[in-house]
C-alpha cells in the first residue's frame, strides 16, 4: 500500500519537530510555510535546549546558545536569576528550514489561502497551487482558524519594540507594571527588543502605539539600568495576540493540531517554545497510529486530545500562579482577571492514597498509541504507566488488594525499591 503524503501547515518549533518525527516513521512530507513578518527575540531554559535536541532540531539548537543575565523585578523585589538563552527568531527560522532540509523534508515556501479537512483534505496556496495530501499537520500557530468551541482567556496583547542600541554584554530582564508586565532584551550587537503585554482593550490607536511604549519605558528604573538613551525614545512596533487559546477539538479524520495551534499560554513563564514543542513531540506516534493502526484511531484521538487539554490547563495555571504572585498590583484591571483564571485548582493537588486507583488508559508504547493499566493519581489524572522503566499499575494493584509493601516490592531491585517505596509515600500511601 501507498503511504499517505502528509503536509505539514507551518514551520516553526512544532511543525518541524512533528515533520521531522513522521520522517523518521518513513512518511513523506512536505511542509508550507512562509517566512515571519517581523523580527524578533525570544528568552528559552535549558529543558526548551533539551527538546529541541530530543525532536531532531540540531541546528536550530545552534542558535539557541547565546547566555543572557537575567534580571526580575516582581512584586517590589529586585532580582538577578539564572541565566536564560536568547533566540534570534529570524535566524532561528532559518535553521529550522536547514533541519528540515537535512531530514529530507520538502519545504514549499508560500501563503496558504484555504484548507479544507476530511477524508480528502486539501490545501490551496496563493498563485493557484493546489496539495491532496493524505494526512494535514495544522501547526501554524496563532494564525491557525479556531474552531468555535475553543476555551479564550482573558483577551491579552503583547507590543513589541524594536530598536538599534550599543553593542553590549546579552542581557534580559521581565519588570511588572501596573497596566501588565514587560520582557526585555539585549542582543550583543545592540538590537534591543521590549514588549510590554497587556489587556487587549483600552490602547491608543496605531500611530500612537510607539509613543505610548515609550513612556512606559521612560518611567522603568530597570530600562534604565539595562539600556542607553536610546530606549526611551519611540521605537517600531509590532502588535500580536497572546491571548491563552484552547483550540478546541485537536484532531480529526485526516488531521491534527500541534504547537499554538492547538493551545497557546499567555507566555509569561518564558517558555512559549517549550509549550509549543510539548504537544509536537507526541504528534508523530499519533499519526502513524491513525495512518497504520486505524483500530486504534479513536484511542490516538483520545491520547493527543487529552494530553493536549491537560498540557493547556498545565501552563494556564503556572501562568495564574506567576500572577498571583505580584501582590502590590492585585487591584489592577489586568492583575485582578489573571489571578483567578483559568481555575481555582492547584497546580500540585495535594496527595490522597484513597484517590489513587488502576484505569486503563492510552499510552505510548513501541512508536504507537496502545492501551494499558496505569495508575491515576489526584496529581496525576491522565495516570502514571512506568517509573523509570518499572510498570506501576501491577504493583499498586497488589498494595489496593491489601497485600503487604515487603511482598509486593519483593524480586525488586533494591535500588528499584527505594524509589518506588519513595513514590508510594509521595502518594499518602503509609502502609
Amino acid at each position: 500500500m501507498t503511504e499517505p503524503t502528509i503536509v505539514v501547515l507551518g514551520a516553526g518549533p512544532a511543525g518541524a519537530a512533528t515533520a521531522i518525527g513522521l520522517r523518521r516513521l518513513g512518511y513523506h512530507v512536505t511542509v508550507v510555510s512562509d517566512w515571519r513578518r517581523f523580527a524578533a527575540v525570544e528568552g528559552v531554559s535549558q529543558r526548551v535546549l533539551d527538546a529541541l535536541r530530543h525532536a531532531g532540531l540540531g541546528n536550530a539548537l545552534q542558535e539557541a546558545v547565546t547566555p543572557a543575565s537575567r534580571h526580575v523585578r516582581w512584586n517590589g523585589q529586585h532580582l538577578r536569576m539564572n541565566q536564560e538563552f536568547l533566540i534570534d527568531r529570524q535566524r532561528f527560522d532559518q535553521a529550522l528550514r536547514r533541519d528540515l532540509a537535512r531530514a529530507d523534508v520538502t519545504v514549499l515556501e508560500g501563503r496558504i489561502r484555504e484548507v479544507a479537512y476530511g477524508q480528502a483534505p486539501w490545501v490551496s496556496l496563493e498563485g493557484g497551487q493546489v496539495l491532496n495530501p493524505g494526512f494535514v499537520v495544522e501547526a501554524r500557530g496563532r494564525q491557525a482558524p479556531l474552531s468555535a468551541s475553543r476555551l479564550r482567556g482573558p483577551e491579552t496583547v503583547s507590543l513589541l519594540n524594536l530598536w538599534q542600541g550599543q553593542p553590549g554584554e546579552p542581557v534580559s530582564a521581565v519588570e511588572s507594571l501596573d497596566e501588565g508586565w514587560a520582557w526585555m532584551a539585549r542582543l550583543a550587537d545592540g538590537r534591543c527588543y521590549w514588549q510590554i503585554t497587556q489587556n487587549a482593550e483600552g490602547l491608543p490607536g496605531r500611530a500612537l502605539l510607539p509613543a505610548y511604549c515609550a513612556r512606559h519605558r521612560q518611567a522603568s528604573r530597570l530600562v534604565s539600568e539595562l539600556f542607553d538613551a536610546q530606549a526611551l525614545a519611540p521605537a517600531q512596533v509590532h502588535a500580536r495576540s497572546s491571548t491563552a487559546i484552547l483550540a478546541g477539538e485537536c484532531v480529526g479524520d485526516g488531521w491534527i493540531r500541534v504547537g499554538d495551534a492547538a493551545m497557546a499560554v499567555d507566555p509569561l513563564s518564558g517558555n512559549g517554545v517549550f509549550q509549543s514543542l510539548s504537544s509536537a513531540l507526541q504528534a508523530p506516534v499519533v499519526v502513524n497510529t491513525l495512518l497504520r493502526r486505524p483500530e486504534r484511531a479513536e484511542l490516538a484521538r483520545r491520547f493527543h486530545q487529552q494530553r493536549v487539554e491537560q498540557l493547556f490547563l498545565r501552563f494556564a495555571r503556572i501562568g495564574r500562579d506567576f500572577h498571583g504572585q505580584e501582590q502590590d498590583r492585585a487591584g489592577q484591571p489586568f492583575w485582578a482577571r489573571r489571578r483567578g483564571w483559568p481555575d481555582d485548582q492547584p497546580l500540585h493537588l495535594a496527595a490522597d492514597w484513597r484517590a489513587v486507583r488502576v484505569e486503563r488508559r492510552p499510552v505510548l508504547r513501541d512508536g504507537w498509541v496502545d492501551e494499558a493499566e496505569v495508575v491515576v493519581t489526584a496529581d496525576q489524572p491522565l495516570g502514571v504507566w512506568h517509573l523509570q522503566g518499572v510498570a506501576l499499575a501491577p504493583l499498586v494493584s497488589k498494595l489496593l488488594a491489601g497485600h503487604s509493601l515487603d511482598g509486593v516490592l519483593q524480586g525488586q531491585p533494591l535500588p528499584q525499591q527505594g524509589m518506588l517505596r519513595q513514590w508510594l509515600a509521595g502518594q499518602g500511601y503509609a502502609g
